[in-house]
């Protein structure tokens, strides 16, 4: 596209290249829908309004056209689909541009991993945009696959990917001045910077924003979200398959605030984004709880570009990109037609483009475990109670418990009758050695045992269950696959999902991974647990950036003390 032929088009001198004729247009702007024609040049809009000249005319009998969705805070790892798969899952719901630090990846594979995903996406209809990743490792309580120093950090801002700096989850590390951690905010000035900052309040949430960090997704209540807009923090307002918080932070939106609020999704299933969707599930979901369906575009599209400083995206308007949605209905937001930069690449949720994939060589073969024995799973019994993890339904944060536990021989046994199971975290990347041990309730197995290669953030392997024979078997079978979930019972493996791609991706179609998911999620369910996405809980019991106990390979881990306690 010629600057000068876009505004020849748009002074209605040329024909455009496409007329979507008969729109409602909404606009983002004034938070009006109105009747036009959208003209576009190459990959832009060059006009809104009475424009009907051009190579092409698609009549849209009256449907909406509104922008593409954006996706303003996701790891896309947690889909556990390689980038072209889960841009057929995203693009033909609507999701046109996605903001990601990869620091799933990174953990893993560092920058390599990184330039993977990057350069995949670049062959994707797909605005991707590059936080560089903060936190890898998230913290020194764990053990990681790669460390991003401040160089690495540098090296990255200067992509043309990247907009800024990712969450910086070390809160503790901005409120007491760590220097590393300062550093590379340092190095962000003039580019945005997120936040993570769960139940952080008062001056230490003072301290955290002056560090220059302006926006965070782990508000769980409706008051702390409120402080941190009061503050002058931009809450994402996050619904993910085991992070919901919707509900609760929606009466935060009104005509006075929604300018400094957004969605996201944090971290979404594959089988969430097959069934259900992406950002667009949340634009629904906050429609039927009463919000205006205009108003919730807005929060998907505009508000999250103004934030990021997407000058061209979020929006139908002179001289921004192509990338629009026709909804056939706005109360339940029925896509019918994706656009990108111009180009139908989706419709009637059907992606129209082909998947491409680079080869993944130097991101296989992660999983590297020193040899040990069933007998390193046990848990000497240090006393008449012991240390739990509790789970909260429909959330990541935890609560720490004192419990009086089970114990034979002296060791300590999963207690199923109060469902108090035994947990492990073990160490993958450089075969230390290191095992966490720890207990954990609100998972509800009967039987068997759960493990996965996913554990956020570094990604070690993390097992639960009713007995050490099934969470030996369970985590052997994920050293052989390199990677990937499994359930086992009776000492046998139930079934599997390999992830060979860094232990985090699949290198399978997206309905055959949602297919050994929900099987696998079955199986869970037949053993007991009544977690909806019972994976997904299991992989944040290992991330200690969330209050309030967590399990690492290096042992127990007391977020709000910030260090080690068992």
């Amino acid at each position: 596209m010629k600057l000068a032929d876009l505004i020849s088009v748009a002074k209605g001198e040329l024909p455009a290249d496409l007329v979507l004729a008969n729109a409602r247009v909404v606009n983002v702007f004034t938070g009006e829908v109105e009747p036009g024609n959208v003209a576009i040049c190459g990959d832009r809009i060059a006009g809104v309004g009475d424009y009907h000249q051009a190579k092409q005319v698609l009549d849209l009998g009256g449907k909406y056209l509104a922008p593409g969705l954006i996706n303003g805070h996701t790891h896309l790892e947690s889909s556990m689909l390689d980038i072209g798969q889960y841009a057929q899952a995203v693009v033909s719901r609507g999701t046109l541009a996605l903001v990601t630090d990869l620091h799933e990846i990174a953990n893993v594979c560092g920058l390599d991993g990184i330039r993977y995903v990057l350069n995949c996406a670049r062959r994707l209809p797909l605005e991707l945009f590059l936080m560089a990743p903060s936190c890898v490792p998230a913290t020194h309580l764990e053990t990681s696959g790669a460390n991003l120093d401040s160089q690495a950090i540098r090296q990255l801002l200067k992509l043309k990917d990247c907009i800024g700096l990712g969450e910086v989850m070390n809160f503790p590390g901005v409120i007491n001045a760590d220097a590393d951690v300062l550093r590379k905010i340092d190095l962000a000035q003039g580019k945005v910077v997120d936040g993570h900052a769960p139940g952080v309040t008062g001056k230490d949430l003072t301290a955290y924003i002056t560090a220059g960090i302006h926006s965070d997704h782990e508000s769980v209540s409706l008051d702390e979200a409120r402080e941190k807009l009061r503050q002058g923090m931009y809450v994402m307002i996050r619904e993910g398959s085991s992070e919901k918080n919707l509900d609760a932070l929606l009466p935060l939106v009104t005509d006075k605030t929604y300018k400094r609020c957004f969605f996201v999704v944090d971290d979404r299933s594959c089988v969430d984004l097959l069934r259900d969707g992406d950002i667009d599930a949340v634009v629904r979901k906050a429609i039927r709880s009463g919000l205006d369906p205009v108003r919730a575009i807005q929060m998907a599209t505009i508000n999250t570009a103004e934030y990021f400083r997407l000058d061209r995206l979020g929006a139908v308007a002179p001289g921004y990109l192509a990338n629009l949605i026709a909804i056939s209905e706005l109360s339940d937001l029925k896509i019918d037609m994706v656009f990108y930069r111009g180009r139908l690449v989706a419709k009637e949720g059907k992606p129209l483009f082909p998947v491409y994939r680079p080869s993944s060589e130097g991101l296989t073969n992660t999983v590297n475990i020193k040899p040990f024995n069933i007998e390193a799973l046990r848990l000497p019994a240090s006393g008449e109670t012991e240390p739990v993890i509790e789970l909260v339904p429909g959330q990541i944060i935890t609560r720490k418990r004192l419990e009086r536990v089970k114990v034979a021989n002296g060791v300590v046994i999963s207690d199923i009758n109060r469902d108090i199971l035994k947990l492990a975290v073990v160490e993958r990347h450089k075969a230390t050695g290191n095992i966490g041990l720890g207990l954990v309730m609100g998972l509800g197995l009967k039987r068997g045992a759960l493990a996965s290669s996913i554990a956020h953030d570094s990604h070690n392997i993390i097992a639960v269950g009713t007995n050490d024979e099934d969470i030996f078997t369970a985590i052997k079978e994920i050293e052989r696959l390199q990677g990937g979930l499994v359930v086992a019972a009776d000492g046998k493996v139930l079934a599997s999902l390999a992830l060979p791609i860094a232990g985090l991706l699949s290198d399978e179609p997206l309905e055959v991974v949602v297919s050994k998911l929900e099987k696998l999620e079955r199986l869970a369910m037949n053993l007991g647990t009544a977690l909806l996405a019972p994976f997904a809980t299991l992989s944040f019991l290992a991330l200690p950036v969330i209050p309030e106990l967590r399990l690492t390979d290096l042992g127990l881990v007391d977020v709000n003390e910030f260090k080690l306690i068992k």
